[in-house]
């Protein structure tokens, strides 16, 4: 029996649950000194002058530096943006967000470096700020980066002609607004760097150690042999932490400029500050079609915030882009965005990073336009949704889908939802006018994994005891990557799991890799340790060969057994232990290692629909979330109980969007949420039990059949939830509420109503 599809249990766990992991503050260099930052409590203002004097005077302080000390470079934005809006890795003379560090202190502890913060005194000059991304764009605005002259970072243009709606007998439009998220990992970022005989080796809480080393390399001017990245156990990372941020840069900095390690550890505040945020589009919809629920035409216009610099958060509107018309067979599919620059912390990638918005947009314009022309809203996705036999589908924008089921899917959660009861319960309670009413949501959904291509790096080593050992460049923050490499390579060669190690993280023991981010780890990492291990494989059938006086062609693995014999001759055999003695007798090789780069031909592409139950109380507006239901095809699962985990977190972030969480800045631009205090974020005691409906749709994409699935629950969640709030007030003429879903607004929806 196959081990590769059952529930394994993670062999991460006893580690954290018992002596715990080993995170960026567990580490401790000698004469290490700890860094903190200054920084701007204005959100745009001129820096006239910094005094670091009385700082420097602070008991354990070994350094102060304001802008003019540091000599690097200002960062580049992506060949996408504009140019001119550089980013300095230290604000010089202007801040362009609250949060923007102006200077750095290094002390001999935490609290001394803490206190001698508050002792550096910074002559601002206000300049009017700007965080609403529209307003950004308007005529006389406040202007960012006055060398460019507008707040445009980047403008993707609707390339089709002429009027799609032209023949529709009905067009409806509706403004959503996808809002600004803090990513919250349970970690903050944090880095330890040290500097010795010109190599920097550094431990970052990263999910990309070798892009971190490429990053880190660029600003330095060093190469790959003198940067040594190390990313120990990271608490979390939703896709924010992957890049080269000013406060880790600086920290490294720091540690070259006095010769002395150097820490640096977020703060929770910090963090919420000045960690990319998430989200943060405004989207425009439009969709026409006929009065019988057949779809002729959509087009998403997305503004979206790009926060103070052009990061990865302003080119999202391409990923948006490209999964524009989700599931549906849209014969006339238009999209245009605007990347604008505000006064605010940058946007980056959050779990999803560009596709959850996209299914956001189509989902929620099809539940108004059903409502527009008296429709069943499962109906109108029935008839539009794209057919099982016509994969590979290539959709009006151009993205080509590898395979998907789209209505067995729905099919699926609408069963296991009992949705016609659902119905039949639902107006039963409009008709005695309680003043509890049920809401029931549908989102059916496809998401692109991968969506960049990357490669991936996996090896595995026999070692002398006839264990094993594999490495991957793929990087592991939770999700369970040791147990599914360990069960891949467990399977080919009959070694046991426990006696397979899993390494990942260490730029010097891992040569290559391109970390976790798009869902990619099973489809790239899982495939290229299944690639090396066959190769492994291959390998030690000729020592075993040797050690069975046969011939190689004779020689099989008899996986159950975890031990090679010749064919007919079962009870004569030898194991992976002496095949490995017998390699340390060869001359100049003393382990079998075997090395795989796996290429994807493209990216994958899972799909599933939800189904969320809500009941709102008319008299306050609160939401109680009484039932949600999930069906996520991400491809054949390797481990089932992993995939569980995967699709449970990711439904509490969606439907925490849909109902609480908001990144809030005032008119002024000062942060409104800067700790858990005003920053709703829930507990798993706001949530039901998730109801889990499995299915497995294979791809040709990658020998395991595999696609992503770290995302996919975010993506499905959000807008189911968000519909099945608007379906609780739909009979009192409601059509939509922008997230999130306060007791507030919905509440004033009612009162409108």
């Amino acid at each position: 029996m196959s081990i590769l599809g059952t529930s394994v249990l993670r062999t991460e766990d006893p580690k954290f649950l018992t002596t715990g992991g080993e995170y960026i503050e567990d580490h401790r260099l000698d004469g290490m000194v700890f860094v903190a930052y200054v920084r701007s409590p204005m959100p745009h203002a001129l820096i006239e002058g910094i005094d670091t004097s009385e700082a420097l005077d602070m008991p354990g302080v070994v350094g102060v530096w304001t802008g003019a000390d540091v000599d690097l470079d200002e960062r580049e934005p992506m060949a996408l943006f504009n140019a001119l809006m550089t980013r300095p890795r230290i604000a010089k003379d202007r801040v362009r967000y609250a949060g923007e560090i102006v200077a750095i202190v290094a002390a001999e502890t935490q609290a001394q470096a803490v206190d001698a913060t508050e002792m550096v005194v910074v002559d601002y000059v206000g300049l009017d700020a700007v965080t609403d991304p529209e307003a950004a764009m308007v005529d006389g605005a406040p202007i960012l980066h006055p060398v460019v002259g507008n707040n445009i970072a980047a403008t993707f243009p609707n390339e089709t002609p002429g009027d799609p709606f032209a023949e529709s007998a009905v067009v409806v439009e509706q403004r959503i607004i996808n809002q600004r998220l803090a990513v919250c990992p349970l970690e903050t970022r944090g880095v330890l760097a040290s500097w010795t005989d010109g190599k920097l080796t550094t431990w970052s809480s990263t999910q990309n150690a070798h892009g971190t080393r490429t990053g880190v390399g660029v600003v330095f001017g060093l190469d790959d042999e003198h940067i040594r990245v190390i990313a120990p156990d990271v608490g979390g990372g939703f896709g924010a932490k992957n890049g080269q941020y000013p406060p880790e840069i600086l920290c490294m900095w720091v540690a070259r400029a006095l010769d002395r390690p150097a820490m640096w550890q977020e703060t929770r505040s910090e963090s919420m500050v000045d960690l990319g945020h998430g989200r943060g589009q405004v989207q425009y919809t439009t969709i026409g079609g006929d009065r019988e629920g057949n779809i002729d035409a959509f087009h998403l216009e997305v503004v979206q915030d790009a926060g103070a610099y052009p990061e990865i958060g302003a080119v999202l509107p391409m990923f948006t882009r490209m999964m524009a018309s989700g599931v549906y067979s849209i014969p006339s599919v238009t999209f245009e965005s605007n990347s604008v620059v505000t006064n605010t912390c940058p946007t980056a990638a959050y779990r999803g990073a560009g596709r959850p918005e996209a299914t956001a947009a189509i989902e929620r314009a099809i539940d108004v336009y059903a409502a527009e022309i008296g429709m069943s809203p499962v109906d109108v996705r029935r008839k539009n949704l794209i057919a099982p036999d016509a994969f590979p589908y290539t959709t009006a924008i151009g993205t080509t889908y590898d395979t998907g089921n789209y209505e067995e899917a729905l099919d699926r959660a609408l069963a296991g939802a009992g949705y016609d009861e659902l119905r039949t319960e639902q107006a039963r309670r409009r008709e005695a006018g309680g003043h509890r009413q049920l809401g029931i949501g549908v989102s059916t959904y496809v998401e692109i994994t991968n969506p960049v291509l990357d490669k991936e790096f996996g090896s595995i080593e026999l070692l002398a005891d006839g264990k094993a050992l594999v490495r991957t460049g793929s990087s592991a923050h939770g999700q369970g990557h040791h147990t599914t490499f360990a069960m891949i390579a467990s399977e080919l060669t009959g070694i046991a799991i426990d006696d397979i190690e899993v390494r990942h993280g260490d730029t010097d023991d891992v040569p290559q890799g391109w970390g976790t981010g798009g869902s990619k780890s099973l489809q790239n990492g899982g495939t290229a340790v299944q690639e090396a291990t066959t190769a492994l494989i291959e390998m030690a059938r000729e020592q075993a060969a040797n050690l069975l006086e046969a011939a190689v062609d004779d020689v099989i693995l008899d996986t159950a057994r975890g031990s090679f014999h010749v064919v007919g001759t079962p009870a004569v055999v030898t194991g992976w232990t002496e095949v490995a003695q017998a390699v340390a007798q060869v001359p100049n090789q003393e382990t079998l290692l075997a090395e795989h780069v796996f290429s994807p031909e493209g990216s994958t592409f899972p799909f599933g629909a939800h189904v969320s139950v809500v009941e709102v109380d008319l008299e306050t507006g609160n939401v109680e979330i009484v039932r949600h239901i999930a069906c996520d095809d991400c491809g054949i699962m390797v481990n089932p109980l992993l995939v569980a985990g995967q699709v449970h977190g990711g439904i509490a972030q969606g439907i925490s969007q849909a109902m609480w969480e908001e990144t809030l800045y005032d008119e002024y631009g000062n942060p409104q949420s800067t700790n858990f205090g005003d920053y709703l974020f829930p507990a798993a005691s706001e949530f039901p039990s998730f109801e889990r409906i499995p299915m497995e749709t294979a791809t040709p994409i990658n020998p395991l059949g595999a696609k992503g699935v770290g995302e996919s629950g975010t993506i499905g969640s959000t807008p189911a939830v968000h519909n099945a709030v608007v379906d609780a007030l739909s009979h009192l003429g409601v059509r939509h509420i922008d997230m999130p879903l306060t007791p507030q607004k919905i509440w004033a929806k009612i009162q409108a109503s």
